[in-house]
């Protein structure tokens, strides 16, 4: 499966962040947020998506408005775009839900269902009909219909027609969504039930309309900068995947930004590590019989709204975003914290969290490089006060949780990893087994992993999985070969 596909509207979100950087930068902020949809879209311009210029400019404005990190739900339209640019500087934190809906770009798709197409030859055989057990399949006129009353979306009779005449219409973002949080409201737009919502972010990447939208903390960001204070960015190790340079040119990158330092969010991986080892070994030696990883945010979130009956099997340890949080607060009391990340769901971690004050995506980041013209392969390097290991370093990919805890275990410990490679409607019903039946057969050290793929297959990722995965690998390889050098000299 394909993922971090690049598509046109994250080239659109980008230049709307970049135009937002640049004006909160400019004499007059307010004056220039309202521009930015009349300036990407003038009156002359050649119009690519929709009806008239007007209705992209509408949905440009709606897109600012994410930007600004505001509902747009909640965003009365009377209200003029220069208002509430400036009264996003008057803002003293992010707001609660992360995720908004642009009504503008979404298309109102057709409702999810089962549909027979005109390929339906009307057989002898009637496989449809036979294999329907809710009665839902006649034939009228030699063709098959269904009857969406009656109709459960099984999709079975899709399955044994011969001329694959019968076919699933699906909803893009409610397919994604693992927990059925996003449908359409009695307007045919869709809308999001945050007590559902585990801000896994598959509905944001499922949307061919990119109508489903994080909100910015950028200019929150950028005021504290412009305030004097010293701003402390924490880097998980999926982002040195993400931008063609190396992980020391990424730091002098970020520190031109006007952070202060840069910590790696693998440095509070190593604490994870080691806590979650001593912590399976003597949930073992208790008698359970498996235990979940804690360390991904969308996971936690699951497990919190949905599936409270796998509180017990889950660890205890908190995130390495926690730990790094808490080392950053230690060494530097008065920082403001800036967590760069590769999903949605960390911005839901960060709000319970007090040592954690704001959360940009790559997206963010990358398009605050092109505003103020910095060239990340062109910067010099600056090293990390402390090296975290290769095993924490590899937490961004599927498998390097459980494989950092195995190394940490004595060998004599019967320790067999499971891997879950994303959440979908399959793998949360695993899971809903293995609490149910106190047990898993397949192992007893379950490394849960919201994205497939790791944080590598987030959301907000900008470089192609598998490029990322090899510029990721060579840092980890990196970190082995020094600590292979350090055992050496000592």
């Amino acid at each position: 499966m394909a993922m971090n596909t690049p598509r046109q509207t994250s080239h659109i979100k980008r230049e709307i962040l970049v135009r937002l950087i640049k004006a909160f930068y400019s004499d007059n902020f307010g004056e220039n947020a309202r521009l930015i949809p009349y300036k990407m879209r003038p009156k002359d311009y050649d119009v690519t998506y929709r009806c008239c210029v007007y209705k992209e400019r509408a949905i440009l404005r709606d897109r600012t408005i994410a930007g600004l990190g505001l509902s747009i739900e909640d965003t009365d339209d009377s209200i003029h775009m220069a208002e509430l640019a400036e009264k996003v500087l008057e803002r003293k934190q992010p707001e609660e839900n992360p995720l908004t809906v642009l009504q503008t770009a979404c298309k109102g798709c057709v409702p999810s269902r089962i549909y027979v197409t005109d390929l339906c030859q009307g057989c002898v055989a009637r496989p449809c009909v036979n294999t329907c057990k809710f009665g839902a399949i006649t034939v009228k006129n030699g063709k098959s219909v269904i009857d969406p009353e009656k109709c459960k979306n099984c999709g079975m009779c899709a399955q044994v027609c011969p001329y694959q005449a019968i076919t699933k219409i699906i909803v893009p973002c409610e397919s994604a969504c693992p927990v059925g949080a996003i449908a359409k409201d009695e307007n045919g737009h869709a809308r999001i039930d945050f007590s559902k919502c585990i801000s896994c972010g598959k509905c944001v990447s499922a949307c061919p309309f990119g109508a489903v939208h994080e909100k910015s903390q950028i200019i929150d960001v950028l005021k504290q900068i412009k305030a004097g204070k010293k701003l402390v960015a924490m880097v998980a190790p999926a982002m040195f995947g993400q931008l063609p340079c190396t992980p020391k040119q990424l730091k002098a990158a970020i520190m031109k930004l006007g952070f202060a330092d840069v910590y790696e969010v693998a440095q509070g991986a190593d604490v994870t590590t080691k806590n979650e080892a001593e912590e399976f070994e003597e949930r073992l030696m208790k008698g359970a019989e498996f235990m979940t990883t804690s360390c991904c945010a969308g996971y936690n979130e699951l497990v919190d709204k949905l599936v409270p009956e796998l509180k017990p099997f889950r660890s205890e340890t908190k995130t390495p975003l926690y730990y790094t949080a808490e080392i950053v607060k230690k060494e530097i009391p008065d920082a403001v914290t800036v967590f760069f990340s590769p999903c949605v769901a960390k911005r839901r971690e960060a709000l319970k969290n007090p040592n954690v004050d704001y959360v940009l995506n790559y997206e963010e980041v990358g398009a605050w490089f092109i505003a103020m013209n910095i060239k990340v392969e062109d910067c010099g390097e600056a090293s990390f006060k402390t090296e975290a290991s290769a095993e924490a370093r590899n937490y961004a990919v599927t498998g390097g949780v459980a494989n950092a805890v195995k190394t940490m275990l004595p060998e004599e410990l019967p320790t067999y990893p499971v891997v879950i490679d994303g959440l979908n409607k399959q793998t949360i019903r695993d899971l809903k087994k293995y609490a149910k039946n106190g047990v898993c057969e397949l192992g007893n050290l379950i490394e849960v992993m919201a994205c497939t793929g790791g944080c590598l297959g987030g959301n907000a990722t900008v470089n192609s999985f598998k490029p990322a995965l090899k510029q990721l690998t060579n840092y980890v390889n990196d970190s082995k070969h020094l600590k292979e050098e350090e055992k050496v000299e000592k």
